[in-house]
């Protein structure tokens, strides 16, 4: 979540071992989060993390690491702030991506971004997304909120034969992701995994406790 921390955050996860990094930018109401990803964010608002502060921080953490850096919202974030001026400032600002989290694939194409799918998706929907994403697609392992679950969800592994029947893009799973042995289960299935509330909780007790917790889910993946 960005935030003053974020830039340190972000260099203990590189040096754990994340190919990737994504930042949310904070929403007042963000329904695909759980409980976790919703402290974080109302404790980044609190902190008057808003569009322009977020901004800022993405150059910063650009400046500190080498991974690719994909900034994390909601749509209402993007229509108060201008589509086209949004995203012009984050490419600018340095992601190499972007997810919104709550806009269909078939509203904004020209807005480039990583698609999401889930178990509920049609084929159709996701030969959609697959010829849409930029760069990887991310698969929603579970039909509900972010948040660390028990298991790995079973819907995982008949979404992603589905989706490979119909497409070849990397495919990133996530949703409920929170401990190595689930990380090591989904991939074997995926192409990577993304993992959020599980990291943030990480994060809560400081940048050596990441880097910890992503060296542990990069040993179980490799």
């Amino acid at each position: 979540m960005a935030g003053p921390e974020t830039a340190e955050l972000a260099r203990a996860a590189e040096a754990g071992g994340a190919d990737v990094v994504e930042i949310g930018f904070p929403f007042s109401d963000p329904l695909a989060d759980g409980p976790v990803v919703r402290r974080a964010a109302e404790r980044a608002l609190a902190q008057g993390m808003r569009t322009a502060e977020c901004l800022q921080c993405l150059r910063e953490v650009r400046e500190a690491v080498k991974v690719p850096l994909v900034p994390m919202t909601y749509s209402s974030l993007l229509e108060a702030y201008g589509w086209e001026r949004f995203a012009e400032d984050v490419r600018t600002a340095g992601a190499s991506s972007l997810i919104v989290a709550d806009l269909p694939v078939d509203v904004r194409p020209e807005l480039r971004r990583v698609q999401l799918v889930a178990p509920t998706s049609t084929d159709e929907r996701i030969a959609l997304a697959a010829d849409s994403t930029d760069g990887w697609l991310y698969l929603v392992t579970v039909a509900g909120i972010t948040g660390a679950r028990a298991e790995l969800s079973p819907a995982l592994a008949p979404l992603v034969e589905r989706t490979r029947k119909l497409s070849k893009v990397p495919l990133y799973a996530g949703f409920g992701i929170s401990t190595p042995e689930q990380a090591a289960a989904a991939g074997e299935l995926a192409d990577g995994v993304v993992v959020g509330s599980a990291a943030l909780l990480a994060a809560d007790d400081g940048a050596p406790s990441l880097e910890r917790f992503v060296s542990q889910l990069r040993a179980a993946l490799a």
